[in-house]
C-alpha cells in the first residue's frame, strides 16, 4: 500500500515545518462603494506592497500571520485572505460596493483571532498578542455596531487582542473609535502603500521582540494626518 502523507496525518503541516512564534494580524477592511476609483486602486497598491516587505523580512516572513476581512455590501463579510504566514502571503485584489458593516466584520476578526489562538495552543506554538486594523473611509452601517464595538473593547481591556482603527479622508473617527481602546488615526490623502510599509516594520519588530518596536511603532509620520 502507497503510504500518503496526507493531511489526516499532519493537519497542520505549516506548523510541523515552521514551530516559530507567531504575530497574528488582522486587516479589517472597508470596501464599500465610497471606495471605488482610486481609493481601492491605492489600497490594492499598498496590500502588494505589504507583501513584498513581509516577504523580503526573513524573520517576519516566518513569524507574521495574516489574515485580511473584507466589509462590503449591505452586510456582507468576507475573508479574503485566510490564515497564512508571510512568506506565504498573496495580496488579494479588492474591489469596492456597497455600504459598511464594519460591526459584522470585527466581531469575525475577533472569532477567528480565538479559534487561531486555540490553534497555536493545539499544537504547541506560542503567540504574541494579536493585532487587529480597522481601515475604513466611513462609518459602520450594519445593526448592532455599537454591541460589536463593545466586544472589541472588552478583548482590548483583557489584553486578548490590540486594536488599532484609521480612517481616511471622510472617516467618522468618533465612531471608529468606539472599537477601540486607542485613538483612531487619519490616514494622510491615499497613502496606503505607507501605511503598510509602516504596518510590516511595526509587525516584524513586536514579532522579534525588537528594543526600538515602541519607537518604530509610534513613529507614524510618514502616512498620519495629525488632528488639529
Amino acid at each position: 500500500m502507497e503510504n500518503n502523507i496526507n493531511d489526516e496525518i499532519i493537519p497542520y503541516v505549516e506548523f510541523a515545518d515552521n514551530a516559530n512564534e507567531r504575530t497574528p494580524c488582522v486587516l479589517v477592511l472597508d470596501c464599500s462603494g465610497s471606495m471605488r476609483g482610486e481609493p481601492i486602486s491605492q489600497l490594492n497598491a499598498g496590500l502588494s506592497a505589504l507583501e513584498k516587505e513581509l516577504k523580503e523580512d526573513i524573520d517576519a516572513s516566518s513569524r507574521v500571520q495574516i489574515l485580511i476581512i473584507k466589509a462590503y455590501g449591505k452586510d456582507e463579510v468576507v475573508v479574503s485572505s485566510d490564515w497564512v504566514d508571510a512568506m506565504n502571503f498573496t495580496a488579494p485584489t479588492m474591489e469596492a460596493g456597497g455600504l459598511t458593516p464594519l460591526g459584522k466584520a470585527m466581531e469575525l476578526a475577533l472569532e477567528k483571532i480565538e479559534s487561531q489562538k486555540n490553534l497555536y495552543d493545539s499544537c504547541g506554538v506560542t503567540s504574541k498578542r494579536p493585532w487587529i486594523f480597522l481601515i475604513s473611509d466611513g462609518e459602520p452601517t450594519d445593526y448592532g455596531w455599537e454591541q460589536a464595538a463593545k466586544k472589541c473593547q472588552i478583548a482590548q481591556q483583557n489584553k486578548k487582542v490590540v486594536i488599532h482603527a484609521v480612517g481616511t479622508q471622510g472617516a467618522n473617527l468618533e465612531k471608529l473609535a468606539k472599537f477601540s481602546l486607542n485613538s483612531p488615526k487619519r490616514l494622510t490623502g491615499l497613502k496606503f502603500t505607507e501605511f503598510f510599509l509602516w504596518l510590516s516594520r511595526s509587525v516584524s519588530c513586536v514579532s522579534k521582540a525588537a528594543p526600538n518596536a515602541d519607537e518604530l511603532f509610534n513613529n507614524i509620520d510618514a502616512w498620519n494626518e495629525e488632528q488639529k
